[in-house]
């Protein structure tokens, strides 16, 4: 199994536009499931830390494997969601990793 965890902040001048811009991106991620080969998990969280360096909103998604999160770079509905959400984002972090694997 892979995890792969992205976490973005998003445009809005308000926090009226902030909050429609995470639902506009929680929405088209959540659209997702059950459409993309090997993704077993996929949730979407929006930051109620209000700190000033935590990130807007974070997806954490499980793939049976690393040649499934391959395959998802490129599958349709991925490339969808990318489309609808064009530049809403802001920045950009991300980590992908084995959680059985050991730090050497």
């Amino acid at each position: 199994m892979i995890r792969h965890i992205v976490m973005w902040n998003v445009r809005g001048s308000t926090a009226v536009d902030k909050a429609a811009n995470i639902l506009l991106l929680r929405r088209s991620f959540e659209s997702l499931r059950g459409r993309v080969p090997g993704l077993l998990h996929l949730e979407i969280g929006a930051d109620r830390s209000a700190v000033d360096y935590a990130c807007d909103v974070v997806l954490f998604s499980e793939f049976e494997s690393q040649a499934a999160l391959d395959a998802y770079a490129t599958h349709p509905e991925h490339l969808r969601v990318k489309r609808e959400l064009g530049d809403l984002r802001t920045a950009r972090y991300q980590v992908d990793y084995d959680p059985k694997e050991t730090p050497e």
